[in-house]
């Protein structure tokens, strides 16, 4: 049920929200380019708040392992809870996705524009974890974004479609966890990344 091949084989499942999910961060990611003035009180506020705890973890007595303990927990926790946050409607997933598009969008835009090396800042800083981590979460809000689309076809299915989708919800819950699973070790994989080769690269 946890193997791998199982959790390629549900991703076929929900190829749509899957596509779903790629274009809402796609679309944060232009708007967050475009719209850089506009978002700028928004996204700043965050990344202040970031930059606060990145820091602290900095100040610490083994930086590396502080930012990998930070990383991993923020990360798995946040992916985990979006899967099943979906069943809302899949509200949350969507506005999650769009926000992290809209980051990264911002700060590419923003550092084109202060003239740093886009290269060393994407391949350095973005790609190492990233390749992982960026697919982790869009995949965890997919489920997420499943999720809610069950959620709404449950509310307007007949009786009889009822007892039919009682044995889909079944299949699909045994899904999401084990989306659950790899998108704990995928995090985890993208967060000794992070914590190592980038936190080298960028020092």
């Amino acid at each position: 049920m946890l193997s791998f091949f199982t959790f390629i084989k549900d991703l076929k499942t929900i190829r749509k929200a899957l596509l779903l999910s790629c274009l809402l961060f796609a679309v944060g990611a232009v708007i967050g380019w475009v719209a850089t003035s506009s978002l700028e009180k928004l996204l700043v506020q965050q990344l202040e708040g970031l930059s606060e705890i990145s820091g602290n973890l900095r100040d610490s007595s083994n930086p590396q392992w502080s930012f990998f303990v930070f990383i991993f927990l923020n990360n798995s926790i946040k992916g985990v809870l979006i899967i099943f946050l979906g069943a809302l409607f899949g509200i949350l997933p969507a506005i999650f996705l769009f926000i992290n598009g809209a980051v990264i969008g911002y700060l590419i835009h923003l550092s084109a524009l202060q003239g740093q090396d886009l290269f060393e800042l994407i391949v350095k800083g973005l790609l190492p974890h990233g390749i992982i981590e960026i697919p982790a979460i869009i995949i965890a809000c997919a489920f997420g974004l499943q999720f809610g689309g069950k959620v709404v076809a449950s509310l307007f299915s007949s009786s009889t479609k009822k007892v039919n989708r009682g044995v889909d919800w079944s299949s699909f819950m045994r899904q999401t966890l084990t989306a659950s699973i790899w998108t704990i070790i995928l995090l985890f994989v993208a967060a000794i990344i992070e914590s190592t080769i980038t936190f080298s690269l960028l020092s």
